[in-house]
């Protein structure tokens, strides 16, 4: 299995800023997109790209993941992926079967879970986004 580095979500955005060439792929649902809110990289010149690693509502795999993913990089794949999620479970998954296939077809890249995710852990009351994570970290977000 491959070996998946871990960032914070300010690790990630940093990373992001250094490297104009790396891409931030957020794995959640299209539901999740809508109402929770997205990353927003328009200060770093560019999209978040935006790929359900497992499908709202039975969140059942996504045979088009790797599909969906390339297409809206244009068709080529950059260095250095970086993966969110909620909270960091699903893009770890994610970064590993990109790893995996990519490595499997001569062209290994560089995947990064962004381990706290967007929201975050649960905080003592039960809710997330406000004990770390994306959105606690006060990093640039918006939402439809």
């Amino acid at each position: 299995m491959p070996n998946i580095e871990q960032f914070t979500p300010t690790e990630a955005y940093e990373a992001l800023r250094e490297d104009e060439t790396a891409a931030l792929v957020d794995v959640r649902s299209r539901a999740e997109w809508t109402f929770v809110g997205l990353p927003d990289l328009a200060e770093l010149g560019r999209d978040t790209i935006l790929a359900e690693w497992r499908q709202f509502p039975g969140m059942t795999p996504n045979p088009s993941f790797l599909d969906d993913m390339t297409r809206q990089m244009g068709g080529t794949t950059p260095q250095t992926v970086l993966f969110i999620c909620r909270s960091g479970a699903r893009s770890q998954d994610a970064a590993i079967a990109v790893s995996q296939l990519m490595e499997e077809a001569g062209t290994p890249i560089r995947c990064i879970n962004v381990a706290e995710g967007f929201e975050g852990d649960l905080d003592g009351s039960g809710k997330r986004g406000g004990l770390n994570g994306w959105k606690a970290a006060n990093l640039p977000w918006k939402q439809s």
